[in-house]
């Protein structure tokens, strides 16, 4: 019973999907994204009435304006705003499936591959990843695209759109991944802070007001974390989404941030900020890159998993 009942499932899938144009899809994607069918038709390459008549059919389709006006401009229904980010990720993974090739020759493809991270993991990756692709893959482009809560929340669905997610390990589990570097957290003060001197304490930490990133139930960093398991509750006067913000939101003050050793070594000096060991054990953060199980067949997939992987290899050997 249950086989049957898969094939039916599968079989009106199969007719729904035979009764849609695909090409809807990019067109609500654009709609979406740019909020004006003027902008939409466009960026498309299409003219304004054949766009009108595309957005006629979704809403016909979905039952729902998905754009109503407002003024002089127009507004996503709460519809419309709730596939904003399905619809994106669809549109990823469709490009993804009709690029698919059994060869990959990184000399000569102008394939982009995307990978969600961190602006921390950016700095340290980022200048041998484009040393490599500029010698290897000079038409390869290596999209960087920010880290969002949803996008880490909702793997490994979210990672079916993207070629891969920057992440230490504490995060996800049960998803293929390869360990790039591993680094340690410092305590970073301003040059002139009067109050600490040659040594971070305990007693600075308790004292001392605290500079932060993330400070949300699903986000954090994992070295603050740290401080509440050894019972330690800092007074955080400054959050930021951005670990390369920290240390100027430390220089000239009192505060004090937690922060990954590379980021601090490559910052330190245009911050004008000391680093210092931390006064507790804080277990050291493994950076991976992350990716979904359909690109693992992947020709292109594979040859930039090499190229991470002589990354990480190089990373080995680097001064911190």
């Amino acid at each position: 019973m249950a086989i049957s009942d898969g094939r039916a499932v599968r079989a009106r899938r199969s007719v729904a999907l035979q009764n849609l144009d695909l090409n809807l899809l990019v067109s609500l994607d654009a709609l979406l994204r740019e909020r004006s069918v003027t902008r939409a038709a466009a960026g498309l390459g299409l003219s304004q009435p054949t766009l009108s008549t595309a957005l006629s059919r979704l809403r016909r389709h979905f039952d729902d304006e998905l754009l109503t006006r407002v003024g002089n401009s127009y507004e996503l229904t709460p519809l419309a705003t709730d596939l904003v980010e399905r619809v994106t990720g669809a549109v990823g993974v469709l490009e993804r499936v009709f690029a698919g090739q059994p060869e990959f020759d990184p000399a000569v493809s102008d394939r982009e591959f995307t990978v969600v991270v961190s602006d921390y993991a950016a700095t340290v990756l980022g200048g041998p990843l484009s040393e490599l692709l500029a010698a290897e893959a000079p038409s390869v482009c290596l999209r960087f695209q920010q880290m969002r809560t949803e996008t880490v929340d909702a793997a490994p669905e979210s990672l079916r759109a993207v070629d891969g997610l920057l992440l230490p390990h504490g995060y996800l589990t049960d998803l293929p991944h390869q360990d790039l570097y591993d680094d340690q957290w410092v305590c970073m003060v301003g040059a002139g802070n009067e109050v600490v001197g040659d040594t971070f304490t305990l007693e600075h930490l308790h004292a001392l007001p605290m500079a932060v990133t993330y400070r949300e139930p699903t986000r954090f960093t994992p070295a603050v974390k740290q401080l509440h398991m050894v019972g330690i509750e800092p007074r955080v006067v400054a959050v930021s989404e951005s670990f390369l913000a920290l240390p100027f939101l430390v220089a000239g003050t009192d505060r004090f941030a937690l922060v990954q050793q590379r980021l601090a070594a490559r910052l330190a000096a245009a911050a004008d900020v000391r680093i210092l060991p931390c006064p507790f054990p804080v277990t050291p953060l493994v950076e991976a890159l992350w990716w979904h199980p359909v690109y693992e067949r992947d020709t292109g997939h594979q040859w930039l998993r090499t190229v991470f992987g002589r990354v990480r290899d190089r990373l080995r050997h680097e001064t911190v």
